[in-house]
């Protein structure tokens, strides 16, 4: 059994974990809920030896030890795969299961046998990979396996898991959830960071409820309901989640496509009008990001005529999208819309910089710009609400948070938004829909692109379903058959 005991950790002056104390035993799925910044990530790094605790100790069957690096918790056998996978994209999956412990011959990196290894731990875990493969040639969830065959690799005997399920198919979900019960069967703890009730509902033998860096409950989800386990998190009752509401009037066409195309995206046809919610399904994989880079300038069409109001855009640049009033909120925050290194004030400011409040002429107007940040934080709940910390500091869901509230404090025209909720609790998620449903009541065009279903049906006045990198089918009024547009998706039905 593994103890943490009256773990604290501080990050600058944000309190992250505050006296935490947590066994993790053999067999069992842990389930591990609460807000975002209320410090699940950062007790499981603790236990995965990224972060050292500031008071407290870690103690495996009794015998406390210090878990100095990633490394030496992958000896006593803990692995984590975190919400942002840490895989090298241009590198096959063998070469990414073998970093840090390469096999070797005759002092070189021995590829078959890195090959045999990812192979053999597939095997057991039912996963069909293709160890030559590039990671980046996968699709997400594939890529999700590779990390747990990393994790697992040397036997470990712990497996912590970062909000698995954010970008995953219902079909991955069911394969992940399966493939982990049959380790906690085996006797492999199973550790689930989640913001999703249901699915830790169904999963876990035991839950343990964090709250602004403390640990607040124990519940058996046996006895549990998904009201009681929000008011646990929260500390109070939840706002409801945005529920689908009689569209407004459509006022004039923002953008629209005809026959446009582009690398890894075959010709598509379709416009959204100012205060509508343009919803874009889909099985990750068949086309959406290649779409929301065309529609954002950072892929440029090679085929067709985009216009936006009216007005051709043959040769469209992320800095033309900006000038224009198209704001994004890309999938992948970390690599398309934060630079950890710069504070969040820098990050608020970013594509706005030489703009008021941000600047007076060529100058950089920094109490403006302090000003601005602070009223974003407060504005969409950031935690901590400190202009100062380094964005790679804050959670990910605070980090998304905080990418939704720069890009809707521009007030864009037209705002192209992928997997918005990614990550974030339901209070968040609430309250991020809420939003987005606000925008599009004052007027703004919005692309949604999300690989969460009932998202997609509970926030658009319209959806269109890509499959294999084309629109297949369009549903132009809520309310929406779920069934028929995963129909759409699998390509069972072809349009």
């Amino acid at each position: 059994m593994i103890s943490l005991r009256h773990i604290s950790k501080r990050f600058g002056p944000a309190l992250v974990l505050d006296d935490v104390s947590l066994d993790v035993r053999p067999g069992e799925r842990l389930g591990l809920v609460g807000e975002n910044g209320a410090g699940k990530s950062s007790l499981m790094n603790v236990l995965y030896g990224l972060y050292q605790p500031d008071r407290g100790e870690v103690a495996f069957d009794g015998q406390v030890v210090k878990l100095a690096t990633p490394q030496a918790a992958l000896a006593r056998g803990v692995g984590m795969v975190h919400q942002h996978f840490t895989l090298v994209p241009n590198l096959s999956v063998a070469e990414n299961v073998a970093l840090g412990s390469e096999p070797t011959r005759r002092g070189l990196f021995d590829l078959e046998a890195a090959v045999a290894l990812v192979n053999a731990t597939s095997q057991k875990l039912g996963f069909q990979l293709d160890p030559r493969a590039r990671v980046d040639s996968l699709t997400v969830g594939s890529q999700q396996k590779v990390e747990i065959v990393k994790a697992l690799k040397g036997g470990a005997t712990t497996l912590i898991l970062d909000e698995p399920t954010a970008v995953l198919t219902p079909q991955e979900v069911d394969e992940l959830y399966a493939v982990t019960r049959a380790l906690s069967q085996a006797g492999c703890a199973v550790v689930l960071i989640t913001h999703k009730l249901g699915e830790v509902l169904a999963f876990a033998t035991r839950i343990a409820v964090m709250r602004r860096g403390q640990k607040v409950a124990e519940v058996d989800p046996a006895s549990t309901t998904p009201a009681q386990l929000a008011e646990l998190m929260v500390g109070e009752q939840p706002p409801p989640s945005s529920a689908q509401s009689a569209p407004l009037e459509p006022g004039a066409v923002v953008l629209s496509l005809d026959q446009v195309a582009a690398a890894g995206l075959k010709p598509v046809t379709f416009s959204v009008r100012a205060g509508e919610i343009l919803g874009i399904a889909g099985i990750d994989g068949n086309g959406q990001r290649e779409l929301a880079e065309v529609l954002t300038g950072l892929r440029p069409h090679t085929l067709g005529r985009l216009s936006f109001e009216g007005a051709p855009q043959p040769h469209l640049t992320p800095a033309h999208a900006r000038a224009l009033g198209i704001g994004h909120i890309p999938e992948d925050r970390l690599r398309r819309a934060l630079v950890g290194d710069l504070s969040v004030e820098e990050n608020v400011a970013l594509g706005r910089q030489t703009q008021a409040p941000f600047a007076k002429g060529p100058f950089i107007d920094f109490a403006g710009r302090r000003r601005r940040a602070v009223a974003v934080l407060g504005l969409n709940d950031v935690r901590p609400a400190e202009p100062t910390v380094r964005a790679a500091g804050l959670s990910g869901g605070n980090q998304q948070k905080l990418v939704v509230g720069r890009e809707l404090d521009a007030r864009p025209t037209l705002l192209v938004v992928v997997q918005p909720t990614r990550g974030l609790d339901i209070s968040a998620v609430a309250a991020v829909r809420q939003r987005l449903k606000a925008e599009a009541a004052r007027g703004c065009a919005v692309v949604l692109i999300s690989l969460d279903l009932d998202e997609v049906t509970a926030l658009s006045d319209r959806v269109l379903v890509m499959y294999q990198s084309a629109l297949n089918g369009q549903f132009p009024r809520p309310p929406f058959d779920a069934r028929e547009l995963g129909r759409h998706m699998l390509g069972a039905v072809r349009v």
